[in-house]
C-alpha cells in the first residue's frame, strides 16, 4: 500500500502525510496511517483485533497540532503496541452546517484500503442516519509485510487491428450450474480462468469486466455500479483472498493473449442521496468528494443520488491512485462509466474553454502506465460523444454506431448514409483534421451492452419486460430500435421467426466485424442468450442475468458464425486500421452508385487490401424484406467468404465457391462478403 522507505525521526511519533491510506513500514515494524479531510475538526483512528469488530483495541485521537499536515491527518502505530491487530477504521467529526455531512457516531472505512473485511453483522441500514454502527460496518484490513507487495504482473499482450472486446459480468458468466464450473468457484475470478479456452476459441482479445471494485453487497445493484471502495476487489467474487485471485486471473488472461479491461465507476458512490448510508467519503469530507449545493443537497448528474467532484484535488488524487493501483495489478485498460461527469467543474457545469484537470491527468497516467482509457462520453445531462469529449486521446463507446446500425438492420428509412459513416470509422465523430487528429480505433463499435436489451432480445421484443425489477416495465436504457421480427417473445414462436432472428443477429455481428474501429460484443450474445425482455436487469442476481450455457449447444451455428467472423476480421489488417480507409474504399449500390435516398436499404463497398498485401473485400448489404440482385462493380475473381442468409460459418479458405461474373442474388435482410483480387 505505497512505501515509506526512509523515516524521519519525528514521523515515528507523528506519522507521515504520505502515502494516503494504511502503509506497513517494515523498518519500524509499524503502520503509518494518513487520511485526507479538509473540513474535519477531529479524527480518531480505530484498530480492531480479529475476534471483535465492535470494540477497538486501540483508539488514537489525532491532535491537529501534531497529527495534521495541510489537510491530511496522520499517525504511526507500532505493531508491538497492538498485538493481534487485524482491522482499522476511523471516526471523524466536524462542523455540520452547509455542505458538510459529518456523523461522529459512525465508524468509517478508509477509502484507500486495499482489502476489506465484512463482518457477519454488516448492515447497510445501520450506516444510515446519525446513530452508531459499531460492529456492523466494513473495515479496512491492516497491511503486513507481504500484503502490500503484490508480485509484479506478467507481461501484457497488446492488441491493435485484432482487438475484439468481450463485455462480461464476473458472477453472471459462470453462476449457473451448466457453466461447467464447480459449485464453490462459480461466479468468481477463478471461474473466469476456467473459461479461458472458451474465450480463446471464440477469438476474444480483450475481456472487459463489469465493475469489480468493491460495491455495496446490500444495495441490490447486481451489475456493481454502486462503488463502496475504489481499491479493493469485490469480496464475493473470490473464494478466499480477492486481491490474490484477481491478480492470478489477470496473469492467466495475459498468458492466453487476452487483455483485461475494467469498467470503473468514479462518477458516484453507493452512499447515494442524503438518506443513504455513510460508509466513508460522505463522513470523511463530503464537500471535497461530492458536488454539494449550498443547502446540503447533492447535485445528481449520475441518476444514482450523488455526483463525485472530479475537479477537487481530493477526488482527483483518489481516482488517480486507484487507477495506478489496478494497473499495478496488471489491468490493461479502463472503461469509465458516465465519463462526462469527470469533466464537470466544482459546480457541476462544463467550461468549454478549459481542459478538465482530471481528464487530462487520467490521460497522462494512461500514457505512463501503458493502459487504455475508454469513455462512456455522456451522463444524465450531457452527451459529449466524439470530439466534444475533452479527452482527445481517449477511446469512446460509440452510441451513434449502436443506434445507426440497429436502425439500418431493423429496416428504418434514411440510414444508408449513416451506416456508411459508421462502417468507415465514424469520421464525423473522430475526425483526422484539421486541428486535433483522431483515429478510427478510438471508436468502440457496439450494438448491445450490459445496459439495454441483449442481442437476442433486441430481435425478439418490441416491449420491455422489466416487471421483476420492482418498478414497472418502462425503465432502463432506450431500446426504441428493437424489433421482435414479427413475434413478441419466445412463447410458441414460429420456426420462421426464430430463423429470421438468428439471421438478424448474424447481420449485426457481420457489420461490427467489417467496420473500422474496435468491436465490442456482450457475453452470451454469440449464442443467443436471453434475459426474457428485461432491458435493465441491474438488480437481477438470478437466472435472468446468469448466462444459460445450454444455449451454446442450441445455437451452436450462431456461435460458429461469430467465431468465423472474428477470425476473418483478425486475419485482415485492411479492415481495422490506424487511419481511415480513404482512397482504399469505393461505395456502390445494387447496380452502380449508392442509393442514398430515404427509402434505400442497400449498400455495397469494395475495400482494397493492397496496402497490406491482402485480398480485397467486396461487401453487399440488403436490408430489404425481399431478395435483390447486386452487380459486382469491380471486375475480378471473387469467392464467397460469408453469407448471413446461411447458417454456414464464414469460409476464408481458397476452396470457397467462386462467384460468377455479373449479378449476384443477395437474400432478404442479409450481408454477403466476397474476397478476391481485381482483374
Amino acid at each position: 500500500m505505497g512505501s515509506l522507505s526512509t523515516i524521519e525521526a519525528w514521523e515515528r511519533e507523528e506519522g507521515a502525510p504520505a502515502p494516503l491510506g494504511a502503509t506497513w513500514v517494515d523498518s519500524e515494524q509499524a503502520w503509518n496511517f494518513a487520511l485526507y479531510s479538509r473540513a474535519a475538526s477531529s479524527v480518531t483512528l480505530l484498530i480492531y483485533g480479529a475476534d471483535d469488530v465492535a470494540t477497538p483495541i486501540l483508539q488514537v485521537a489525532h491532535d491537529p497540532l501534531v497529527h495534521k499536515t495541510g489537510r491530511i491527518w496522520h499517525c504511526m502505530v507500532s505493531a508491538a503496541r497492538v498485538p493481534g491487530a487485524a482491522y482499522y477504521a476511523y471516526k471523524v467529526d466536524g462542523p455540520s452546517a452547509g455542505r458538510n455531512h459529518f456523523v461522529p457516531a459512525k465508524v468509517l472505512c478508509d477509502p484507500y484500503a486495499h482489502r476489506l473485511h465484512f463482518p457477519d453483522t454488516f448492515s447497510r441500514e445501520a450506516a444510515r442516519g446519525d446513530g452508531p454502527n459499531d460492529g456492523m460496518t466494513v473495515l479496512g484490513c491492516l497491511p503486513h509485510a507481504t500484503s502490500g507487495q503484490e508480485p509484479a504482473p506478467t507481461a501484457a499482450p497488446r492488441h491493435t487491428h485484432d482487438t475484439v472486446i468481450y463485455e462480461a459480468h464476473v458472477k453472471g458468466f459462470t453462476a449457473r450450474e451448466n457453466s461447467g464450473v464447480a459449485a464453490d468457484r462459480r461466479g468468481t475470478f477463478s471461474a473466469l480462468v476456467e473459461k479461458i479456452p472458451y474465450l480463446t476459441e471464440l477469438g476474444i482479445t480483450v475481456l472487459e469486466l463489469l465493475p469489480v471494485q468493491q460495491f455495496d453487497p446490500q444495495e441490490g445493484n447486481y451489475w456493481g455500479y454502486m462503488t463502496m471502495s475504489f481499491f479493493a476487489p469485490h469480496h464475493l467474487y473470490a473464494v478466499d483472498d480477492p486481491v490474490t485471485e484477481f491478480r492470478d486471473m489477470v496473469t492467466a488472461m495475459h498468458a492466453a493473449g487476452i487483455e483485461v479491461w475494467l469498467d470503473v465507476v468514479y462518477n458516484h458512490t453507493c452512499e447515494g442521496d442524503p438518506c443513504g448510508p455513510t460508509y466513508n467519503l460522505r463522513g470523511i469530507d463530503n464537500d471535497s468528494y461530492y458536488i454539494v449545493a449550498e443547502d446540503g443537497s447533492y447535485v445528481d448528474h449520475s441518476g444514482c443520488g450523488n455526483t463525485t467532484q472530479g475537479a477537487d484535488i481530493a477526488m482527483r488524487a483518489l481516482v488517480l491512485r486507484s487507477l495506478r493501483h489496478w494497473a499495478e495489478l496488471g489491468v490493461d485498460g479502463f472503461r469509465f462509466d458516465l465519463a462526462s461527469i469527470l469533466a464537470r467543474d466544482a459546480d457541476g457545469a462544463f467550461d468549454p474553454t478549459d481542459t478538465p484537470p482530471l481528464i487530462s491527468e487520467i490521460g497522462v497516467l494512461a500514457a505512463q502506465q501503458d493502459v487504455k482509457v475508454v469513455a462512456e462520453a455522456w451522463d444524465m445531462g450531457a452527451y459529449l460523444l466524439g470530439r466534444s469529449f475533452p479527452g482527445i486521446m481517449w477511446r469512446q463507446w460509440n452510441g451513434r454506431f449502436r443506434d445507426d446500425v440497429r436502425g439500418f438492420v431493423k429496416g428504418d428509412d434514411g440510414l444508408v448514409p449513416a451506416l456508411m459513416t459508421r462502417v468507415y470509422g465514424s469520421a464525423d465523430l473522430f475526425p483526422d483534421g484539421p486541428g486535433d487528429v483522431y483515429r478510427p480505433y478510438q471508436s468502440i463499435n457496439f450494438v448491445t451492452a450490459h445496459d439495454g436489451f441483449c442481442l437476442y432480445d433486441l430481435v425478439s421484443y418490441n416491449e420491455r419486460h422489466n416487471e421483476a425489477n420492482g418498478h414497472g416495465g418502462n425503465d432502463g436504457a432506450s431500446d426504441n430500435r428493437s424489433w421482435n421480427s414479427g413475434w413478441e417473445g419466445d412463447e410458441s414462436v414460429p420456426d420462421e421467426v426464430l430463423a429470421l432472428r438468428v439471421q438478424q443477429m448474424r447481420n449485426f455481428f457481420a457489420l461490427m466485424m467489417l467496420s473500422n474501429g474496435a468491436p465490442m460484443i456482450v457475453a452470451g450474445d454469440e449464442f443467443a442468450n436471453t434475459q426474457r425482455g428485461n432491458n435493465n436487469p441491474y438488480n437481477q442476481d438470478n437466472e435472468t442475468t446468469w448466462l444459460d450455457w445450454d444455449r451454446l449447444e442450441t445455437h451452436r451455428d450462431l456461435f460458429e458464425f461469430v467465431k468465423g467472423m472474428i477470425a476473418l476480421r483478425k486475419s485482415r489488417r485492411s479492415i481495422a486500421r490506424s487511419r481511415f480507409w480513404r482512397e482504399d474504399v469505393q461505395w456502390f449500390g445494387t447496380t452502380g452508385a449508392p442509393d442514398l435516398s430515404a427509402t434505400s436499404h442497400t449498400i455495397a463497398w469494395h475495400l482494397s487490401g493492397a496496402t497490406y498485401d491482402e485480398d480485397d473485400l467486396y461487401v453487399m448489404v440488403n436490408a430489404y424484406s425481399a431478395p435483390l440482385e447486386f452487380t459486382i462493380q469491380v471486375p475480378g475473381s471473387w469467392r464467397v467468404l460469408a453469407d448471413t442468409s446461411s447458417s454456414r460459418p464464414p469460409d476464408p479458405s481458397t476452396a470457397a465457391p467462386t462467384v460468377p461474373h455479373g449479378a449476384l442474388a443477395v437474400q432478404a435482410r442479409s450481408v454477403v462478403v466476397l474476397s478476391g483480387r481485381p482483374a
